[in-house]
């Protein structure tokens, strides 16, 4: 006998929507191989209720409350393949073992390309990051910087004086064109084009940057605006469709999160051009919903 859904991916956004799911009275299988994109933050900011509490912790809580349904079951383990025969979607495990279902949530997440800059990867989530709402209170009043990875870039160094003083790195590729360069100079921003080439300091802190020309610039705290990758292929296995976002591709949905595949849905960053905890979770409520829609109009 199939599930009722199977959801691949069980943080904020996957056990959000196993909650519509459970309190639908549905049966739903979380399966979660406990690598979530924020698992190098040691605490959540701007979460409604839940400000300052670490990830891990928000999602063992979430799992608890969730495994008081009945109709929850949790797997530990890596998804490795998915696909759809006629109705029914078909994922497998790590073991080899195929469970079913009638309909399928992917929350799986996004992982991040962080520059190739040496001293920044072993301080990511504490004093390198990417979301000023998340991380910027804890960093502010220092001296910060921006070091640019795409155009959006431009537009993080823009935001960022309202919690430090900021300097923009334009790494020599992302160069402010005229409207732009007016807005960061009245907002206070220094450009500086020279390339930052190392991240210094004992992590997670950092005292400076060391720049291409041998000058070192004081910096508390980086932000950078990372390339993203879905984490799977699922979604390409399953024929999704994609748009551009932001900083890499997300799945196309409809408002109900339903992708363009019938019974499939998606949520979390991979539908989410602009990202954080609570548009993640929000996503997720509303894929649950979706499915619980869907399997009432198959009955």
């Amino acid at each position: 006998m199939p599930e009722e859904v199977i959801i691949i991916g069980g943080s904020f956004a996957g056990l959000s929507a196993a909650m519509q799911l459970a309190r639908g009275q549905r049966k739903v299988t979380v399966i979660d191989a406990g690598e979530p994109r924020n698992r190098f933050a040691h605490q959540s900011h701007g979460f409604f209720g839940l400000d300052g509490i670490s990830p891990y912790q928000i999602q063992q809580e979430a799992q608890r409350q969730l495994l008081k349904y009945p109709t929850v079951t949790m797997i530990e383990d890596t998804a490795t393949a998915a696909l759809k025969v006629d109705d029914l979607f078909h994922v497998t495990l790590s073991n080899n073992q195929t469970i079913n279902s009638k309909k399928l949530i992917l929350a799986t997440g996004l992982k991040d390309e962080i520059p190739n800059i040496p001293g920044l990867r072993e301080r990511w989530g504490a004093s390198v990051v990417h979301c000023p709402y998340c991380h910027g209170y804890e960093l502010r009043n220092q001296s910060l910087g921006v070091i640019a990875t795409s155009p959006h870039s431009i537009h993080q160094a823009a935001m960022l004086p309202d919690w430090g003083p900021t300097t923009y790195f334009t790494q020599g590729k992302f160069e402010p064109d005229e409207e732009q360069l007016t807005l960061l100079l009245k907002r206070g921003v220094t450009i500086e084009r020279t390339e930052v080439i190392e991240v210094l300091g004992r992590p997670p802190k950092i005292t400076s940057l060391y720049l291409a020309d041998g000058r070192t610039i004081q910096i508390a705290g980086i932000f950078v605006a990372p390339k993203t990758h879905m984490t799977n292929s699922f979604a390409e296995q399953l024929g999704c469709e994609f748009e551009e976002g932001p900083l890499g591709l997300v799945i196309k949905t409809d408002d109900m999160k339903q992708t363009n595949i019938t019974g499939l849905f998606a949520a979390g960053d991979t539908v989410n051009p602009i990202q954080n905890a609570t548009f993640a979770s929000a996503a997720g409520v509303m894929a649950g919903v979706g499915a619980h829609r869907a399997l009432i109009q198959d009955n």
